[in-house]
């Protein structure tokens, strides 16, 4: 620990690459492993390109619940120490760079500037016509979806709201129907992203990984490319993760 600390205060740009363990705390669901459904479907299956083109009622209706169920939760003290460390960085002439897989904003929440969300945001909004990004997280997000998303309702008599009726873009002369601004399953990560993402792993000189176990792409290459090239890699995980022994 000493010695991570004296790294630690001799560095200048610090990357901290953060997970879903970090906004465990405050209660986030993942949606992963053997409990990860909504109504009778997995996650995983309502977050793809196909399934919001076979039903975009479905699939809104599974990220209004996410979205109405986040704006109810408030940053942990993972959260608000990193967003001091941040600002107490920045006082030094030193700059910190959250790069999380995480979709749930809390990290700005909690007062985090520095922020590249790898996966999108459920608070972002993209039009699937003139591809205008917006920031919304207007409570319900359209009134059609007012009171809809419960995981509970009965399937059988699910009754599909018309895409007239769904999320709108609000550019002059658009209208286009909006999906959540979200990477998924068959989906690359966004150029811009992509490009800024790789700027911080150039001039970074230590890495911190907080609650993640590193094992989706790309992310998890990121930490594994940084100790190759000598960078001082810090884990802050509750349990070993397939890439502990990698780290230093």
């Amino acid at each position: 620990m000493d010695k991570f600390k004296q790294v630690l205060n001799q560095s200048k740009n610090i990357l901290i690459l953060t997970g879903a363990g970090v906004s465990a705390e405050s209660d986030i669901p993942t949606f992963r492993g053997s409990g990860g459904f909504w109504r009778k479907y997995r996650s995983q299956s309502l977050a793809t390109p196909e399934a919001f083109k076979k039903s975009p009622s479905l699939v809104w209706e599974f990220y209004h619940y996410r979205r109405e169920l986040v704006l109810t939760k408030k940053p942990n003290k993972a959260h608000l120490a990193i967003a001091e460390f941040e600002k107490r960085c920045q006082n030094e002439n030193r700059e910190v760079t959250i790069i999380t897989q995480n979709i749930d904003g809390l990290h700005s929440e909690a007062g985090s500037k520095n922020v590249i969300e790898l996966h999108g945001s459920l608070f972002k909004t993209r039009c699937t016509v003139c591809n205008d990004i917006q920031i919304n997280k207007d409570s319900p997000i359209c009134s059609a979806l007012k009171n809809k998303g419960a995981p509970d309702v009965d399937n059988i008599n699910y009754e599909e709201i018309p895409i007239h009726d769904l999320p709108k873009c609000k550019k002059l002369n658009c209208g286009g129907l909006l999906r959540p601004h979200i990477v998924w399953f068959g989906e690359n990560l966004h150029t811009d992203v992509l490009i800024e993402t790789e700027k911080v792993l150039q001039n970074c000189d230590v890495c911190l990984v907080v609650g993640t176990s590193s094992v989706v792409y790309p992310a998890a290459s990121f930490a594994l490319r940084l100790a190759k090239r000598g960078v001082p890699v810090a884990e802050f995980n509750i349990e070993i993760t397939p890439n502990t022994s990698n780290f230093q």
